[in-house]
């Protein structure tokens, strides 16, 4: 086994883990609290996260976790984790919510999975090597944003950094949107040709939610980067993403730029 099989095989170790966590407290009404942005954090976040971080400890001291949740060392080893993508569905015991992990090396997404434990899909990549769901290698599909078949998701909420509402009121007349209330779990329907777009607008500390997308869907044959089509780093604040099949991707930057300005 390489490195990288061996950073893959911990990931998935943790994943598996994580499965365990969320279905433990899946049923549960008092899992839930609010933090200062009113956003929803669950005890199943927490003990993710912090198990995320022992485990780190244990098997690759010199790295550091970049958690949703809680953080851990410096180092251009970052294992970027979004614990629970989908809280204000999970803590109503709606099962549209995983977990998501990255290996970022010097601000790279290197090594990506996310598992949906309700389902027990496994998306995996390392990047160069091709994505996988549950083993099976997968890929985007070819479709264009007018092709019947299209579907695309979006995120938005009022204190985003980025209104893409008149964005979406475009794309809209061509592409059907919806919200599954997870924007992980909506790329890993782009990896694997169910969605041909999404659309993110989150920015501070919103790379937790799109690093391992990026090994992921890339791997698949798609396309991801900020929202105006620049590459970024995933061991930081982000401007938004733009998660495509590839084909659609310079139409949607293209309308994107003519609504929003870059901050």
């Amino acid at each position: 086994m390489n490195e990288y099989e061996n950073y893959l095989q911990f990931a998935k170790e943790i994943a598996n883990e994580a499965g365990k966590i969320m279905k433990k407290y899946f049923i549960r009404k008092d899992i839930s609290s609010y933090k200062g942005d009113k956003t929803i954090v669950t005890l199943a976040d927490q003990e993710i996260n912090s198990y995320l971080i022992k485990r780190v400890k244990e098997k690759f001291p010199t790295h550091s976790v970049d958690g949703e949740e809680e953080q851990f060392g410096s180092s251009k080893y970052v294992w970027v984790c979004d614990p629970v993508d989908g809280t204000a569905m999970y803590a109503r015991s709606i099962p549209v919510a995983v977990f998501s992990l990255a290996l970022v090396i010097d601000g790279e997404s290197t090594i990506g999975v996310i598992y949906d434990p309700f389902t027990n899909q496994l998306y995996s990549a390392i990047k160069g090597q091709g994505a996988y769901q549950n083993d099976e290698k997968i890929l985007v599909n070819d479709y264009d944003l007018s092709d019947m078949k299209s579907v695309s998701h979006y995120d938005m909420w009022p204190n985003a950094e980025y209104n893409i509402f008149p964005v979406l009121q475009e794309l809209g007349i061509q592409t059907y949107f919806v919200g599954l209330g997870s924007i992980i779990r909506a790329c890993s329907c782009v990896a694997s040709g169910e969605f041909i777009l999404a659309i993110f607008p989150g920015t501070t500390h919103k790379n937790c939610d799109i690093a391992a997308v990026k090994v992921i869907v890339e791997e698949a044959g798609g396309k991801v980067t900020n929202l105006f089509g620049e590459e970024q780093r995933y061991d930081r604040s982000i401007k938004g993403a733009v998660i495509s099949n590839g084909r659609v991707h310079n139409e949607v930057i293209n309308t994107i730029k003519k609504h929003l300005e870059e901050k």
